[in-house]
């Protein structure tokens, strides 16, 4: 079977990435394999650990990422890679002992340059159970068909990915001046040099969602700010869907505006027309409430009391970044959010 070279970069994540380098280690595969993690500056003993991981286990190699930025360590692994098959792997991830197997077996049915499924969202505590029911909903992160399923077929793009090397080499990897949204960009090059994005739902890994709301809404936030900088940058490639949450935030926030408004006008003896601006926020209220109904029940009271709290704020933090990326503040944004 063909060689497989799994690149997974990691920054400051010593919770996670043992349990996913463990998943890599753990794959049904037969062919030759290699697990290349390039690591950025970090300060929380994910250094201490990769090294130990590497040290117990020849096929584990550490590479230094200076930059810091996923992009940038991709790029890295994808170069130093020695196999024709890369694995992207992120350090949130957990693959299922089969995943290798099916990816490449898929590889070389379809002949596409890329194959991807779906990215199953499971959380542990009530907080991080509501995140995931809002990722694998349409009413959350969008309908997607790696985020709530589909049939197997071409797809504009699919989450991390498998890759034949020579396809990467051919679009000239990833672009290290976008720091989230970089696999659809990607994939975006791919297929207009003629290769195809394959979704499978016989792959599905398993990823493990903020566990704050704080860190919830930096995550959307910086989604969101690098959706609106590539909305900006190709804006034939990208569909309406990608607007909504952007142009909900500005039509609450317009409302809320407006009904002050009307307060004011009503305390200045006038008539209070302006009041009518107070609808569009109680209709994203209403469709909060409805949502949790349908989608935020079945795991627990908690959970669905956090899925009333997780929807805006995925929704709020990702539409207001979208915006600011879209008015090309990206990079100053970025500075002072991470990566």
């Amino acid at each position: 079977m063909s060689g497989v070279s799994y690149v997974m970069p990691v920054l400051n994540d010593a919770s996670h990435v043992r349990a996913a380098v463990e998943s890599i280690l753990a794959q049904h595969y037969d062919g030759p394999v290699e697990v290349l993690i390039a690591l950025g500056p970090s300060i929380d003993g994910t250094a201490e650990l990769v090294a130990d991981l590497a040290a117990r286990d020849a096929r584990v190699q550490v590479l230094e990422n200076e930059v810091g930025s996923t992009p940038a360590g991709l790029n890295i692994g994808i170069k130093a890679a020695r196999y024709p098959v890369v694995v992207r792997v992120d350090s949130h991830s957990m693959l299922p002992v089969d995943y290798t197997r099916i990816a490449v077996e898929t590889l070389d049915r379809t002949g596409a340059d890329n194959v991807g499924g779906i990215m199953a969202a499971h959380g542990e505590t009530p907080f991080e159970r509501a995140v995931a029911r809002a990722y694998t909903t349409p009413v959350g992160l969008g309908g997607s068909a790696f985020h709530v399923g589909g049939t197997e077929g071409p797809v504009e793009t699919v989450y991390l990915g498998v890759f034949r090397k020579t396809a990467l080499e051919r679009v000239g990897y990833f672009d290290e001046t976008i720091k989230r949204g970089q696999d659809w960009e990607l994939n975006r090059r791919l297929r207009a040099t003629g290769g195809t994005v394959w979704f499978t739902p016989e792959l599905s890994v398993m990823y493990r969602p903020r566990s704050s709301l704080e860190r919830l809404g930096r995550q959307m936030f910086s989604t969101g700010l690098w959706r609106g900088e590539l909305a900006r940058r190709f804006p034939a490639a990208n569909g309406i869907r990608y607007f909504i949450p952007p142009a909900m935030v500005l039509g609450v926030a317009l409302g809320l505006l407006a009904g002050l408004g009307g307060i004011l006008q009503a305390i200045a003896g006038q008539t209070p027309w302006l009041l009518i601006g107070f609808a569009v926020p109680l209709v994203y209220l209403f469709f909060v409430v409805a949502a949790t109904i349908a989608y935020g029940r079945g795991q627990g009271a908690a959970s669905a009391w956090w899925f009333l709290i997780v929807l805006p704020c995925i929704h709020v933090a990702w539409g207001v970044g979208f915006v600011l990326g879209y008015l090309s503040l990206t990079r100053n944004i970025a500075s002072h959010t991470g990566r």
